[in-house]
């Protein structure tokens, strides 16, 4: 796919699509709840949609006409053994806390995804919840998938330290011990999304956070609720990027979720200097609308306990430092690695290719500013970040075709990407 390159102005208002991690809970607690969950602004990627028919799969009646996807709840007590292997696709989200459900089920599933995800290692889901009582293995020692388990009625309950900052991990076994007999209590590493400690709570469970330290008793039931999906910041911020790099340019979007484990990227922004400003704060629904425009930026140091907080919008974030007068150090990101490809390494080759200097790290990468990017061929490797950065990179371009394959990755996170960026170049 050719991108359109040395874009002069961006202007405009758009709405991002809804949140990919609350999409996904919604889908997940609405089936685990008793009753009906009316869920509306979700986000219709590639991803979600695989969540979607894996629910369907093991008997959750879902229905969704384009308006408000519809859940009938069955609890977790509900749920059937499918007929069929569960398709996870691309999403590791799906994979990861779809085990932790189904570690309390007594029968037994194969899931499998996409080659992209079965490059993915599962043993940091795997490990804790054999420890539980659930029988899993994959393939090789780090257990890609597919993977096949037999979860079990008489789960006992966990006491573990997490290992990495994952929200994912930390999830998949939050659900697990709101299956096991007593309580759990879950130890993170660093601070990370709590989407679904708050979804509990939406779902009129209970759930105790101290700290760095979660305690889940099980044995929970949950109630049916309707769910407002506020706007995903993790794809806000590749506008949040273009808004800034981009020379004359001004771009308002509207209704961008701005939950305090995921605003990591508005202090970068801020740190480097970027014009940004926050406005129509619901402080309900933790969303408000972001304002950007074109910014004389500087260098910064990322690492640290802020890393779980933008570890999404790291790629975009490593684009933004490209512009910046002097040097940016990304560290603490080795997450970054087992994403849908190796981020780092990925990230810096297809920047690096387009003019820009950055070294990759064990952790991060160091990244030389005030970079004139031009065209070249860059390949997504199937990961959706990674082609919306680069569509990102191509405006500033100054020469050169920039051409961009497997570019069809994206539509799992943000399907009308192309058509946002079309309407913010022309105004």
């Amino acid at each position: 796919m050719k991108l359109q390159t040395n874009i002069q102005s961006l202007q405009g208002r758009i709405r991002v699509p809804g949140d990919k991690s609350i999409s996904h809970r919604s889908i997940m607690f609405g089936s685990l709840a008793k009753g009906e969950t009316k869920v509306y602004d979700i986000l219709r990627g590639e991803d979600v949609l695989s969540t979607m028919q894996v629910f369907r799969d093991l008997g959750v009646t879902i229905e969704d006409n384009c308006d408000v996807v519809t859940i009938q709840g069955v609890g977790f007590g509900g749920l059937k053994a499918p007929q069929n292997k569960l398709d996870m696709g691309n999403s590791g989200t799906s994979i990861r806390l779809i085990s932790g459900v189904l570690a309390g089920q007594d029968f037994q599933v194969e899931m499998f995804g996409d080659d992209s995800l079965s490059k993915r290692p599962m043993d940091r889901v795997t490990i804790p919840l054999r420890q539980m009582g659930v029988e899993v293995s994959g393939q090789t020692d780090r257990d890609l998938p597919p993977l096949t388990m037999r979860g079990s009625k008489a789960l006992k309950p966990i006491h573990y330290q997490l290992p990495v900052a994952s929200a994912q991990v930390k999830s998949a076994l939050i659900f697990a011990a709101l299956q096991a007999d007593g309580e759990s209590v879950i130890i993170e590493k660093e601070k990370t999304r709590n989407h679904t400690e708050d979804m509990i709570k939406q779902f009129g469970g209970h759930i105790a956070v101290d700290g760095k330290e979660i305690r889940v008793l099980g044995g929970q039931s949950f109630t049916g609720q309707k769910v407002v999906v506020p706007g995903d910041i993790s794809s806000a911020a590749f506008w949040l990027v273009a808004g800034l790099i981009v020379p004359n340019s001004k771009i308002i979007l509207e209704n961008v979720g701005i939950n305090e484990t995921r605003t990591g990227i508005l202090d970068v922004i801020k740190a480097m200097g970027g014009k940004l400003e926050l406005s129509d704060i619901d402080p309900i629904a933790k969303s408000a609308t972001i304002t950007v425009e074109s910014s004389d930026l500087h260098g910064t140091e990322i690492g640290g306990d802020i890393i779980p907080r933008l570890i999404d919008e790291l790629p975009i974030i490593a684009l933004l430092a490209t512009q910046a007068n002097g040097r940016t150090v990304i560290s603490d990101a080795e997450e970054l690695k087992v994403k849908e490809t190796d981020r780092i390494q990925v990230v810096a080759d297809a920047l690096n290719a387009m003019g820009a200097t950055i070294e990759p790290t064990a952790d991060g990468m160091i990244i030389d500013g005030k970079s004139q990017l031009h065209g070249a061929n860059i390949n997504t490797y199937g990961d959706h970040r990674i082609g919306m950065m680069t569509a990102i990179a191509g405006l500033i371009a100054k020469k050169g075709d920039l051409v961009l394959e497997r570019a069809e990755a994206i539509n799992t996170s943000y399907p009308s990407f192309f058509s946002d960026l079309e309407a913010l170049i022309h105004g």
